[in-house]
Order: structure tokens, then sequence, then C-alpha cells
């Protein structure tokens, strides 16, 4: 079993299980070298109590003395640090070849491109940061274009965190760096100022430690009920601006209009056989019958991954189309494809991806994953159903070809933000908002009231996120550079 790199973690898993109320089965199998393991069905909590919040909390507090906050601010590249080239060329492995140079473009387009796809470089940098040493599902690639919005079941849209690829278990703190760093990056491609930039990062580890200071009494089933509607966000701290309101307005009716439907009528075309999707190699590709074949298969292995009921609903639809689409930054050259349905009539349509998922970054670095998440695909529709509040109900796993995928719906109310315009008060607003969804996501998966109590009420901890952000700000910036210099 894979350990964390000694003197880099100072607290066991068994400690911090003991911290969160784990039941003693638990404590023992983790003493004995077991995995941290969610506290799931593996083990019988309904029977062992926890200790109530505010002691737990001041369980958190008391770890400042051995975990400094200010020591987070702390960041200077290893002397044994690999080239990032080397570890970004070695991400490549097992991708189509056809597209590596393609991710490798879009990679060098700015610092904040190479962020979002070299998560392997910074998986690296962030295993030599210290950590209080609480271990939850975290996202794994939490940067400020991984927050998103999404229509529910009924119809709603809220506002909440997007991409699990690289979801795992690990220090939370992980997922609050590259959050604040992301922010950092953007704000330099928004032409922000230092003194801008630094502002903007401490509103992320402000937001997110108020929401854990209000999370961490709420009981679990409201705390797992909530969502967020973005027209109702409300910072307490930070007044909805009228520049922010305006772009949550313009935000949400462009999600709504991003439907099924509406994909229909943009990406597909009827002929005489039918819909087909349309072709714009190399990022919508076609694919052969053999392997048209191969997918439709496992695809009904993929529906008795989703719930009964939904089972029986996506049986009314019958598979038209097929064809391999390239999708993000970081995912260029994994195996992606677009999934054409029709159920009730020729107009009712249901767009699916189907996406290869790879090991997470941050893989090397922690200990080995329990059984269930094995599977990576399997891995990655945990972590999202974990983390979100109210995820896709289509969402499940499958294999082909003895690879790992995850099928998820394309298109139900999705939307983005769009941040790459984002200055000033707006920029703020958004930064706390989604530092605070983050904190709630840790809370569903972890113990809100000891990472809460170790936070604490002081803007000890934003200071040193915001050195942080700005020193692996400079960092990113260099390895930029020189990626740039070598693929072009």
């Amino acid at each position: 079993m894979k350990k964390h790199k000694a003197g880099h973690r100072s607290m066991s898993a068994a400690q911090a299980a003991v911290l969160q109320g784990a039941p003693a089965l638990l404590v023992r199998r983790l003493e004995d070298g077991e995995v941290f393991e969610p506290r799931d069905t593996q083990v019988d909590t309904l029977t062992t109590p926890g200790e109530p919040w505010h002691v737990r909390a001041e369980t958190g507090a008391k770890l400042r003395a051995a975990h400094p906050r200010e020591a987070h601010g702390d960041w200077r590249p290893e002397h044994d640090r690999p080239d990032p080239i080397d570890l970004v060329e070695a991400s490549n492995k097992g991708r189509l070849p056809e597209l590596i140079k393609l991710r490798m473009k879009r990679m060098a387009a700015s610092p904040f491109a190479f962020l979002r796809g070299a998560a392997v470089v910074m998986a690296w940098d962030l295993h030599r940061t210290p950590t209080m040493g609480l271990d939850v599902v975290i996202d794994g690639d939490c940067h400020i274009d991984n927050f998103g919005l999404f229509g529910t079941p009924q119809g709603q849209v809220i506002l909440d965190l997007n991409d699990f690829d690289e979801t795992t278990i690990g220090p939370w703190e992980y997922d609050l760096k590259r959050l604040c760093a992301s922010v950092n990056l953007a704000g330099r491609d928004n032409g922000l100022n230092r003194k801008e930039r630094r502002r903007a990062v401490l509103q992320i580890s402000d937001g997110y430690r108020w929401a854990l200071d209000r999370l961490q009494s709420v009981p679990v089933l409201a705390l797992w009920n909530r969502h967020t509607v973005p027209e109702r966000m409300d910072h307490r701290q930070m007044a909805l601006d009228k520049k922010s309101a305006a772009i949550i307005r313009k935000s949400v009716v462009k999600a709504r209009a991003s439907n099924n439907a509406a994909l229909l009528e943009s990406a597909a075309e009827r002929g005489a056989d039918g819909w087909r999707i349309k072709l714009d190699p190399p990022i919508i590709s076609g694919v052969d019958a053999d392997l048209k074949k191969q997918i439709v298969k496992a695809l009904h292995g993929y529906i008795e991954t989703i719930a009964p009921e939904r089972q029986y609903m996506i049986r009314r639809y019958h598979v038209v189309d097929i064809v391999r689409r390239v999708v993000g930054v970081g995912s260029v050259g994994l195996r992606a494809y677009l999934i054409l349905l029709i159920g009730n009539d020729e107009q009712d349509a249901l767009f699916l991806q189907m996406k290869q998922a790879a090991a997470p970054a941050l893989a090397p670095y922690l200990p080995v994953l329990p059984k269930p998440y094995k599977h990576e695909g399997q891995r990655v529709v945990y972590g999202q159903r974990l983390l979100q509040a109210a995820g896709d109900p289509l969402l499940g796993w499958t294999s082909m070809e003895d690879r790992p995928y995850y099928v998820r719906q394309m298109k139900n109310f999705k939307g983005a933000i769009p941040t790459e315009w984002l200055s000033g008060q707006p920029f703020n607003f958004f930064a706390f908002g989604y530092g605070a969804l983050l904190a709630r996501a840790h809370a569903r998966v972890g113990d809100a009231a000891v990472i809460s109590g170790y936070c604490g009420a002081s803007d000890t901890l934003d200071r040193a996120m915001a050195d942080w952000a700005e020193a692996y700000g400079d960092q990113t910036e260099k390895d930029h550079a020189r990626f740039k210099m070598e693929v072009e």
C-alpha cells in the first residue's frame, strides 16, 4: 500500500478517524494498515455515538499548535521537484495519440490553461505541502472553472461543483489550495494586479471558513438537503451587487436554454434515415460500426448502475447515433463519446456522454482507495454523488475494452459563470461563493466541526492561502513559459 511521504503528514489516518468520532473497529483497521474509508456501508456506525460538534470543534482548534495555519502560506519548489514537462508527457500515456498535440496546444494557451491541464504537476507539489491531517472525499481538481450551473430533476437551476475526474480521498487543504491558485491565475488573465488578486483569494478562504462555521452545527439531514440557487445567493458578509446579479440572471437564462431539445437542433441534422450528429473533425468525429456495437453493449452495463426507476425510464429510449467528441483541457486524448438516443418520438432526444476515466493525479501520493473506488468510473460517480448537492440521476459507470468509463447527461440545464471577464466586486463575490460551496461539499463527506475549529474565526488561514496562491501563481507562470517554448 502506498503511504504518505514521511515527515509531511504528522497525523495518521487512524488519529484523523478518532477526531471524526469513528467507531473503534474502523480505528483498529486503520492502525493495522487499512485505508481511510468514508463512513458508509462498510462499518457499523448506527450503534456508535460520536462526540457533539462543539467538542470536535475544540479538537480542531487544538491541532493548530502542531500544524500552524501560517505554514500553509509557504511555497517554494522542492530540490527534487520533477520537470513539469516530464510529468505532463507521462500523463499522456494511454491517451489517443492523434489528440495529444491538441491537448498540449490547449494547455499552452495561458498559465491558467496550463494549471487546468497539468493536474499531475500540482499533485506532486501539493503532496509536499503541510496538512492538518484530516482526509475527506475531495474534488481533486477544484479550480474556478469547475463550478457550474445544473438542472435538478424538478427543473430548478442550481450552482455547484463540476467535473469529478480527479476525485479521491485526501486532505481538504488540497482542494482549497488548488481553488486559490486558480483564482490567482484567472485574476492575472483578467488583468488584476497583485493587490486585487490577493483580495479575491482572501475571499475564497473567508467564504470557506464562513460556510464551515454555519454548517458545523447543522443537522446531518439538513446539510445533505442543502443546495444553492444562484439567484438567491446570500453571503451575508458580501452583498449581491448589481453586476453580479446581472451575470447570474444571464447565466441562468442561458443554462435553461441548454437542454436536449436545443442540442438536437444545433448539434444534429435529420436525413432520410433519421437524426445524425454533425461531424466536425477532429473535435467531433465519426466511429465505425464495430465500435458503435461495443459502446451500445457498454451502455447496457451502465444501465445496471443507475437507480432502478431510472433504468425503467432509460429503456424507453434507443440509440440512433454515436460520435467521438473531444472535451475539456486536461481530458483531451481520453476517449469520450456523445450518444444520441430517441424516445417517445423523433423530437424526444436524450444526449449522453460516455467518458473514459483515468486514475486521479493524486493517486501516487495517497493511500490506496477502498474496493468500491477501484473502478475509475465508479470512483468518479461516487465522488460526484457525495460532493454534489443535487446530482445527475443518469450518472453511472461501465467498462469497454478493459477501460473504465462513466456516463452522464450531456445537457440538463448546464451552464457556467463567465469568470474570464470578471473583475472587481463580481470577481470577489464569486470567489467567496465558490469557497463556501467547497466548504459545503467537504462538510458532507468530512467533519465540518474539526475543520472549522482548525480554520478558526480570524483571517490567519486566509492570509496564508493568499501568500500560497501568489507564490504558486508565479511558479505556474514559469512552468507555463517553459512548456509553451517546448510545445511551439
